[in-house]
């Protein structure tokens, strides 16, 4: 069984037992439940419009993190200009325990 959930601006097509870097949550929590699902699939497949009713998918938070560093540069030919300046995007790994549909 596998679900699409909706988190971050994102869709994330997740199963029971996997780990998933998602953005950053700003929870202390061990324990995190996801509302929006999108799409249950499996034996029987659930679609939702935009959502499906009573569907959650529950997660245990591992860890939060940074990703490894990108640089942005910008660049105008001839016109002396140029602008260097790295980031570092915030996650939290979660691994997801059950899904409920």
């Amino acid at each position: 069984m596998y679900a699409i959930i909706e988190t971050g601006g994102k869709q994330i097509k997740v199963q029971e037992g996997q780990e998933v870097y998602i953005e950053k949550l700003n929870t202390e929590d061990e324990q995190v439940t996801f509302d929006k699902v999108l799409f249950v699939g499996g034996n029987d497949v659930k679609v939702g419009a935009p959502f499906v009713e009573g569907a959650s998918v529950t997660a245990k938070v591992e860890k939060h993190g940074r990703a490894k560093k990108i640089t942005v540069y910008k660049y105008k030919a001839k016109k002396n200009y140029r602008r260097k300046q790295g980031h570092r995007q915030p996650y939290t790994k979660v691994v997801i325990e059950k899904i409920n549909a």
